[in-house]
């Protein structure tokens, strides 16, 4: 499983008067584990507008107004250009690395549950519950393999839903009908695992259905043993034997 990561720090600096809004978000954003897309981006904004920005892989600024064209122009001549160079190591590089030591880089193992939610009755089909609960991060993948092979139908899942506390669970239904011998599993795939989590379904018979094989099976065997016992001693009873 492939884990994309994507962090936005952002500080933001707002001036309102008059019914106009002017501000600067300055952002650090990548989507790779080894930072090597990592942007420091600085974007001056009026009334929601972009009026000029500096991007580090462009590496000066850029208008979108202008008003921004010409300050643009302005800036790329002057020292703010190369404070705002410096800006990628001094300022994103760092925080990124806080980030990743204590948020991205912890791993929280699910823990799996399968439940039946509903038993195969009068041609109904039955469903099963496969629930994972207390992950970190939330990316995770949930499927099913019925005799080894994935399930492509009748699945219905939920996303990810956070608990509030950094945790994440989500579950995911299957609706099938019981054949006898099957084997049914959920199988779960998350960073903190190295591999998958695959958690077995007992047996594809509600518990009543298999009460009654065996039990019927059981009295089947103890006829065949009392036919045989009344059969042995009616012959040791019959006059030939005397």
């Amino acid at each position: 499983m492939i884990l994309i990561l994507q962090l936005l720090l952002a500080l933001s600096l707002s001036l309102r008067a008059d019914g106009y809004d002017s501000y600067q978000v300055v952002d650090c954003v990548f989507s790779s584990s080894d930072l090597s897309d990592l942007e420091y981006i600085d974007t001056f904004y009026f009334n929601k507008d972009p009026v000029i920005r500096f991007n580090s892989t462009v590496g000066e600024f850029v208008g979108f107004t202008e008003f921004g064209v010409k300050s643009a122009e302005r800036w790329n001549k002057g020292p703010i250009l190369q404070q705002e160079r410096a800006q990628l190591d001094r300022y994103c590089k760092p925080n990124v690395k806080l980030d990743f030591t204590h948020v991205l880089e912890k791993t929280v193992k699910p823990k799996v549950r399968l439940t039946s939610e509903k038993q195969a009755s009068e041609g109904r089909p039955a469903l099963l519950m496969c629930s994972a609960y207390g992950f970190y991060p939330p990316i995770i993948d949930v499927y099913w393999l019925r005799d080894g092979k994935k399930v492509t139908s009748d699945v219905v899942s939920t996303e990810e839903m956070a608990n509030g506390n950094w945790y994440y669970q989500v579950h995911s239904h299957l609706e099938y009908t019981p054949t006898f011998g099957e084997n049914i599993s959920c199988v779960v795939e998350h960073a903190s695992s190295k591999e998958p989590i695959i958690i077995d379904w007992g047996g594809s018979f509600r518990d009543s259905d298999r009460d009654k094989i065996i039990i019927g099976a059981s009295g089947f065997v103890l006829g065949i043993i009392l036919s045989t016992a009344g059969f042995l001693y009616y012959k040791k009873k019959s006059p030939e034997f005397v």
